[in-house]
């Protein structure tokens, strides 16, 4: 499967994104899909996760009640929705899919497949 992902930007502190993640393919809906960032001198890390249905999502302490993921299995698309942005935050974006046994994956190796990245600044 190929991801294309799109919806970055630069925004001021306190303001908002959504994140786009296209993908290809007709078996869209059997990948559980992840979000990961990457700032400047920094390890990858773990944004957020959800399963193949979008039934399940988990996120990491730093974005939780912030950010949100969905998905829409007919429009072979996950969205990263993300509110109340800190300068914190700015980061290359990456949508990630894996097909596999378990509901959520979180560790960046678990996945198989990667978009290209998206970057988001947030001012302060």
């Amino acid at each position: 499967v190929q991801l294309q992902a799109s919806g970055g930007g630069v925004v001021q502190a306190g303001g908002s994104l959504r994140l786009s993640c296209a993908a290809s393919g007709r078996t869209f809906s059997a990948y559980a899909m992840g979000w990961f960032r990457q700032a400047p001198g920094k390890e990858r890390e773990f944004v957020a996760a959800i399963n193949w249905s979008g039934g399940i999502t988990y996120y990491s302490d730093s974005v939780k009640g912030r950010f949100s993921t969905s998905r829409d299995n007919a429009e072979n698309t996950v969205y990263l929705q993300m509110n109340s942005l800190k300068p914190e935050d700015t980061a290359v974006y990456y949508c990630a899919a894996v097909k596999g046994t378990m509901e959520i994956y979180i560790s960046d190796i678990a996945y198989e497949y990667w978009g290209q990245g998206t970057q988001v600044t947030v001012s302060s």
